[in-house]
């Protein structure tokens, strides 16, 4: 709960779903940091105030290496102190964020009777085979897909982060010819949080320098899934239609590696920034930007993906340059106009992407509009996400 996804995805769907009368008793598996330096301090602090929502914590730390052996130590972990919140707490239903804690939960609910929810984050066996960390079929993969058929068969409900994936899922053996709810329940954000602001726009853009530059921003880490060095080629496209365009990374490591990348592409130090900025300032560096841009790795597993940063542009009325192929992004875009999809990732596709962007841009407020309605629409914690899981809980318990 103290790394930023459990801030942003976990932490903000309890808080507001104990608003409405659900009781939670929150089990994670916290780094090593919560354990050592400031670590138990912010703990006892996050806490003290998810008690006052009557929201009870409890943490165990994560064993990471070696992978089989520390994940089953924290498997069994879990199953015995999990085991004993049941008994004390009453509990009725365990909801299992991602495949480990599925695990555990498929445990709790043989022994107790309990109801359970497989809130599936991703596809995880297809993610390492994807991320060429597993062969598929080795035992890692075999072991995974074991225990995803086990949890798919006891669950009492499911829950997707895209509609493009759900229509596969329910056809694995688990769930094949079952009649389980269902929610899909996208990676949302907080729309008080991150919206648009003119006056932080302008402090902002005069901190980095900007006039009235295009400025491109990406928000995140690179690497891995993400394709830095894509978007390091679609800006220095960009650069040969518009010269004064300005490219704005915020990223918390890595930097020389931008550095790098612009350096190689004949990127000027004036044309780029990368920043490390604290979450809370990240709201207001997205509203001094224009346009949002994101390519990630097109592969199987990532139908399964909601792009927390896709909604987060989009609350701050920023339109988007997506690659096609990750979870229902590209048909949130072209249906609703606030951007450009790229289909293959090449110089003339960029430049088709620009130019519907620039075209979008001549109404800048009508697209920032836009832009925010979807977010509201599709992304809102409150109104989407809250209201999904309450919908699953209901339907769970009175089935």
């Amino acid at each position: 709960m103290l790394d930023p996804l459990g801030q942003t995805q976990v932490l903000p769907y309890l808080r507001e779903l104990s608003k409405r009368g659900v009781i939670f008793t929150l089990l994670s598996f916290e780094r090593e940091r919560a354990f050592a330096g400031d670590g138990p301090a912010e703990c006892a602090s996050l806490k003290k105030q998810l008690a006052e929502l009557n929201i009870e914590w409890h943490w165990l730390r994560y064993h990471q290496n070696p992978s089989i052996p520390a994940t089953a130590f924290d498997v069994c972990k879990g199953i015995s102190y999990a085991g004993r919140l049941v008994k004390k707490n009453r509990i009725e239903m365990v909801h299992a964020r991602s495949h480990i804690p599925a695990t555990i939960a498929l445990v709790l609910k043989k022994r107790h009777g309990i109801k359970f929810i497989f809130d599936i984050r991703g596809l995880m066996a297809e993610e390492y085979v994807d991320a060429n960390h597993w062969k598929e079929n080795s035992l890692p993969f075999r072991i995974t897909k074991t225990m995803e058929r086990r949890a798919l068969s006891a669950a009492d409900g499911v829950v997707t982060l895209t509609e493009k994936i759900w229509p596969i899922v329910k056809q694995w053996e688990g769930l094949r010819g079952r009649n389980v709810a269902h929610e899909v329940v996208p990676c949302c954000t907080d729309l008080k949080t991150f919206a648009f602001s003119p006056s932080e726009r302008k402090k902002r853009r005069a901190d980095l320098g900007l006039d009235d530059q295009l400025t491109l921003v990406y928000s995140g880490s690179i690497d891995g899934w993400y394709l830095t060095e894509e978007m390091a080629d679609f800006f220095a496209e960009l650069l040969r239609g518009n010269p004064s365009a300005h490219f704005l990374w915020l990223t918390p490591v890595k930097h020389d590696r931008v550095n790098q990348l612009m350096t190689e592409r004949g990127i000027s130090p004036d044309q780029y920034t990368v920043k490390a900025v604290v979450p809370a300032d990240v709201p207001s560096y997205l509203a001094a930007s224009d346009v949002g841009i994101a390519f990630i790795r097109s592969c199987f597993s990532k139908q399964a993906s909601s792009p927390t940063k896709n909604a987060e542009y989009l609350a701050c009325g920023l339109p988007l340059i997506i690659n096609a192929g990750v979870g229902d992004s590209d048909a949130i875009v072209s249906d609703a106009e606030i951007g450009a999809v790229v289909e293959n990732l090449t110089d003339a596709d960029y430049s088709r992407a620009i130019t519907t962007v620039q075209k979008l841009l001549t109404n800048r407020e009508a697209l920032r509009v836009a832009a925010r309605h979807t977010a509201v629409k599709l992304f809102d914690v409150g109104q989407v996400g809250v209201e999904r899981y309450a919908r699953l809980y209901e339907r769970v318990l009175a089935a």
